[in-house]
């Protein structure tokens, strides 16, 4: 399973990605020395929304497409 996420950073910036496995990604967030730059100096990051599919490429399209959305309309998705 795929999955797209939004995290919460400890500056309460919201930060978007995708991957196949959730939780080691959600660590590796939080603990690795290597991956996601932007996450790695605002840590602690926090999970606040995810969408699971079988589909790779959905995803991935939809990675994109909550990258385009403004923070409000982010939080408004987080919200619901």
């Amino acid at each position: 399973m795929h999955h797209t996420y939004i995290l919460r950073c400890a500056d309460d910036t919201l930060y978007v990605g995708s991957t196949n496995d959730l939780a080691g990604r959600l660590h590796a967030h939080n603990f690795a020395k290597s991956g996601a730059h932007y996450t790695k100096i605002r840590r602690p990051v926090e999970l606040v929304y995810s969408k699971a599919s079988r589909s790779y490429a959905k995803v991935r399209a939809l990675e994109a497409a909550w990258k385009r959305l403004t923070r409000a309309e982010k939080l408004a998705m987080i919200d619901k």
